[in-house]
């Protein structure tokens, strides 16, 4: 009964039979793999049970309905944290269920059910540690948790609410707050129902106002969290508490909240981490890379999923905005990115990747070119930007910002901080003419680029503009086709037999 809780077999059994679904795609994560049959065992049961009892008692949702099909799938084409539309295509699937840690990314076609699992939690040990930090600080306390240790949330809040009653005093009181976690079911965009995508009321423990008060709040959403703060208070003045590990999901809260104190239990040790200035510093490795994608000539559009919504509308705006910044733009999409697989691209001098939250974020120091993401490709191609601090990862965020779209390219030179001096931008134009251009003067790049001094101050745009002419510089252009129409030469047939011995060797 521990296994089936853990993996909420009744409750994902409810949803498919209440929702009709015959074909069930089950998505799993390599470490989850090894439970992957007892799962699809303790569903099937479960879904012929509820199949009996409603013929039984004349509530069948469909007469003569067939047992569900229930499919397994593992690795993933891109994250494990989304959901993998194009594998359950593979099997026409009507839905997925998810298991195991999850962005809750919106899908795009599919309707989805996410089971977050149950991670070990002790629940008065953190209330207690929480508390008693807090207290010391005289600040607001915002609770959010990953979304394994939400089956507790009641528990913690009921925890949290004794300990902030025992330590408040009359002129000081703990203000505690929790967020709350989206619906675990997710419909696509087109068929998402207003409950779905509604944002919850946050509970304030320490009184907050009534459903039916006509205060205005600001919500806020991450990770599959969500709250919102009474009208004229920002998300920094509060003391942001993490429960959960040194995850992915956390690196999202930390650079979305850098102007906040953020503080982290790990359920696993027992024990607060208060320092995470470890990954702020990521921060300043982002502007660095901002820096260097200005100078960037070529950029793919490195594609990292095929299911969260938006994805293809994003790409679109990546296209236009790497174009009108006087860049060439190239769509690439390799699966999960490794520096093999993008040493194979040496023309491009930067990526953009566009994936989930959780997964853009990339340390590209092992690849030949920088990765960045989409927020950050704002920032550096189009002009006049200027970084203030905030960071976005989501890009559906991103989607609707006014005046998305880089500013055309000028003649005008821009400093770049990476060579030290001047660099200009070029506006290519879509047209065969100066395609034709950029070719003829491909042969000559070469002997332009090197140049008779280290100048710094020299005005120079290093490498070639465009694909076309980085591929007529190379060396190595691929494989020769023989043109003339002769034949190939005849195959040497090599060695037989083993290595101890072949068959043409002389024996001694």
């Amino acid at each position: 009964m521990e296994f089936e809780a853990n993996y909420e077999v009744d409750r994902t059994a409810d949803y498919i039979y209440s929702h009709n679904f015959t074909r069930v795609a089950l998505q799993f994560p390599d470490e989850l793999l090894k439970d992957s049959i007892r799962v699809v065992r303790a569903l099937r049961d479960k879904l012929r049970a509820l199949q009996k009892c409603n013929d039984d008692s004349g509530e069948s949702l469909v007469e003569g309905r067939k047992d569900v099909g229930l499919y397994v799938m593992a690795d993933t084409t891109y994250g494990s944290c989304c959901i993998d539309e194009v594998g359950a295509a593979h099997i026409n699937a009507d839905c997925v269920v998810h298991y195991g840690h999850t962005c809750l990314s919106p899908t795009s076609t599919l309707p989805a059910y996410f089971v977050f699992g149950k991670a070990s939690i002790n629940v008065a040990d953190c209330a207690q540690k929480i508390c008693t930090f807090a207290k010391s600080c005289n600040k607001p306390v915002l609770v959010l948790l990953g979304l394994e240790y939400t089956y507790a949330m009641h528990d913690l809040k009921e925890a949290l609410a004794d300990e902030a009653l025992k330590l408040s005093t009359s002129s000081s009181k703990l203000d505690i707050s929790c967020a709350s976690v989206l619906s675990p079911a997710v419909a696509p965009p087109e068929e998402k129902t207003a409950s779905n995508g509604q944002v919850e009321a946050v509970n304030n423990l320490s009184g907050c106002p009534e459903a039916g008060d006509a205060e205005v709040y600001t919500s806020y959403n991450i990770g599959g969290l969500t709250w919102r703060l009474p009208h004229g208070q920002q998300i920094e003045d509060y003391l942001v508490f993490w429960i959960g590990p040194d995850n992915s999901a956390f690196a999202n809260v930390v650079l979305t909240f850098n102007a906040c104190e953020i503080v982290r239990y790990d359920p696993a040790e027992r024990c607060l981490i208060t320092d995470v200035s470890q990954i702020k510093r990521i921060l300043q490795r982002r502007y660095y890379l901002v820096e260097k994608a200005k100078d960037a000539n070529i950029v793919g559009i490195l594609v990292g999923t095929l299911g969260v919504a938006g994805y293809l509308h994003m790409i679109s705006q990546m296209k236009e905005l790497v174009t009108k910044a006087g860049k060439k733009a190239y769509t690439i999409v390799v699966g999960r990115p490794n520096p093999a697989k993008l040493a194979n691209f040496p023309e491009c001098d930067v990526f953009v990747y566009v994936s989930c939250a959780q997964t853009t974020l990339l340390d590209s120091k092992e690849f030949l070119a920088p990765i960045i993401t989409p927020f950050e490709a704002m920032l550096a191609f189009k002009r006049g930007s200027q970084w203030t601090g905030e960071y976005t990862i989501e890009f559906r965020d991103l989607m609707n910002m006014p005046s998305f779209g880089g500013e055309i390219g000028t003649d005008e030179p821009r400093y770049s901080f990476i060579l030290g001096g001047y660099a200009e931008d070029h506006n290519h134009e879509e047209n065969a003419e100066d395609s034709e251009e950029e070719l003829a003067l491909a042969v000559s790049t070469e002997k332009v680029l090197r140049l008779r001094d280290e100048d710094i101050n020299v005005l120079a745009k290093i490498g070639p503009k465009s694909g076309a002419e980085y591929l007529a510089t190379r060396s190595y252009q691929g494989l020769d086709i023989h043109h003339d129409g002769s034949m190939p030469k005849p195959i040497v047939i090599g060695k037989t037999g083993r290595a101890s011995g072949y068959e043409n060797e002389k024996t001694r």
